[in-house]
């Protein structure tokens, strides 16, 4: 234990530093902030960063204007900390195409954390117009903080990644109880109302070995019976397990492929799919619902006829195939195509496409840039390097699945903006994430994507749900029907 007097002693020091060393201070503790998030999820040193910034925003009154400006540079080199140890990973996307980006990866990997510190520095501003001096600042600091967030999560598209409330999602009793779902400032019904069975939507979980996985992973739920927390637990083993699942996704998004390479890439998903995971697995035949990743086809898999024919011969009857592709937009015939959707299709055993989902919220400078034209003619292009950027869908709507509840489906980034997952009066049985985070190599973002979707789907999702999110770097997890989250399996 630290004794009060070396706390007080040390908080005064904090309160009375000035200049280089205030700034310092601020950039260390918002760096060592960054440790709560995932993978680390040392949620407890909040109470040793928070503490520090409280005391930073005490001393900001010896400043002019009530010490508003002075909290403000606090809040930013708190957030630059915070965001630059946190979003560093950013950078690996740069280094796919080294010649072309690689001189870019300073401004994103400084430019992007400058950026969201911007809020952070709002909220210490505004955390100061409201101080007091008691106990009460730091319900200020919250009621700010909570604003700004809110803020990061909607302004320019919005980009509400490491929410500080997010640090609270990994502790499952926490979560459990929804906490972590208030610390965000959610206002709707959370982990803690889904505990309760009986009521409108009572789920039974789908039966074992009905779910296949091949660089992917689904859930499903069905609407039947009572909620028992065996089936909940059986549902992991239900899905296929193929150890080498990730490689084809690792494959398209770790080098460049071009069309040339189709049928090298058609053939390590088809050998992937149909892979026994175990002594008793017949690989796909074990399966009802076969999914693959975010688009990894060098091609538009539904103009091609021969890989359509591929996967009819791979599906077995009753079984269906979730995939991420490419969809071209319909144009008249001779039209060169420039642009393209990214999109979900779900296509059945004889070959026929069921449904297609074209995703809505797009990456800046990924799959966009703003003011796409003209950046462009200024020399500039998004990290897809695809002419005009990538056409955003009109509507997200669950998708109707031979044998299954509904699914909503969500592509990439898409699962981390809890309001956009979900219409009230449209809420699906389970929810299906397709990404491809092989961009971002072995670093920490792939699991901050994953506790972000698992926090945002907390909030939008249904009330019993199977959810899974695709990560192509070596395993997948489920977001499962008491709001806990499954372990990888290699």
């Amino acid at each position: 234990m630290i004794p009060a007097s070396k706390f007080r002693t040390a908080g005064l020091a904090i309160i009375l530093a000035w200049g280089w060393k205030r700034a310092a201070l601020a950039l260390a503790a918002g760096a060592l902030s960054a440790l709560a998030m995932a993978p680390i999820n040392a949620w407890p040193v909040l109470f040793l960063t928070f503490p520090v910034a409280v005391w930073l925003i005490d001393g900001a009154g010896a400043g002019r204007w009530r010490g508003v400006p002075a909290a403000a540079m606090s809040g930013f080199w708190f957030g630059l900390g915070y965001f630059a140890a946190g979003l560093y990973w950013i950078g690996y996307a740069f280094l796919v195409d080294a010649p072309t980006f690689a001189w870019l990866m300073p401004f994103a990997v400084l430019g992007l954390p400058a950026y969201l510190a911007l809020f952070t520095a709002a909220g210490f501003a505004l955390a100061r117009l409201l101080w007091t001096r008691d106990a009460s600042r730091l319900l200020a600091l919250a009621i700010s903080l909570t604003v700004t967030e809110w803020l990061r999560g909607h302004l320019l598209s919005g980009f509400p990644w490491n929410s500080f409330g997010y640090a609270l999602s990994e502790p499952l009793a926490l979560a459990q109880d929804g906490f972590a779902d208030r610390a965000m400032g959610h206002d709707v019904p959370h982990c803690g109302d889904l505990r309760q069975p009986g009521g409108p939507h009572r789920w039974k979980l789908a039966r074992p070995k009905t779910l296949a996985r091949a660089g992917g992973g689904a859930g499903a739920a069905r609407r039947h019976g009572r909620v028992r927390r065996r089936p909940a637990v059986a549902a992991a083993d239900a899905v296929q397990q193929g150890q080498a699942a990730h490689h084809a996704a690792q494959f398209a998004a770790g080098r460049q492929i071009h069309y040339a390479a189709k049928a090298e890439v058609m053939q390590k998903y088809l050998t992937l799919s149909d892979r026994a995971s175990g002594p008793q697995s017949t690989g796909v035949r074990d399966a009802q619902i076969l999914i693959w990743p975010e688009s990894a086809f060098p091609f538009f898999l539904t103009r091609e006829a021969d890989a359509m024919a591929q996967i009819a011969e791979l599906l077995p009857k009753g079984t269906v195939l979730i995939t991420g592709s490419v969809r071209a937009p319909d144009l008249p015939a001779g039209v060169r195509i420039t642009r393209a959707y990214n999109s979900i299709y779900v296509i059945d055993h004889d070959g026929n496409v069921l449904q297609v989902y074209d995703k809505l919220h797009l990456v800046p400078f990924g799959e966009y840039l703003p003011f796409q034209d003209w950046m462009e003619k200024l020399g500039f292009v998004q990290l897809t390097r695809v002419q005009g950027g990538f056409i955003p869908g009109t509507r997200r709507r669950p998708m109707e699945i031979p044998d299954a509840p509904r699914a909503l489906p969500l592509i990439c980034y898409e699962a981390i903006f809890p309001g956009d997952i979900a219409a009230r009066d449209e809420r699906p049985g389970w929810i299906i994430n397709l990404t491809n985070d092989g961009w971002f190599g072995i670093s920490t973002g792939p699991y901050q994507h994953l506790q972000a979707g698992a926090a945002a789907r907390r909030r939008g999702g249904p009330a019993y749900s199977s959810c899974r999110q695709h990560r192509n770097f070596g395993g997948h997890r489920s977001v499962r029907t008491y709001c806990r989250t499954a372990r990888p399996r290699h």
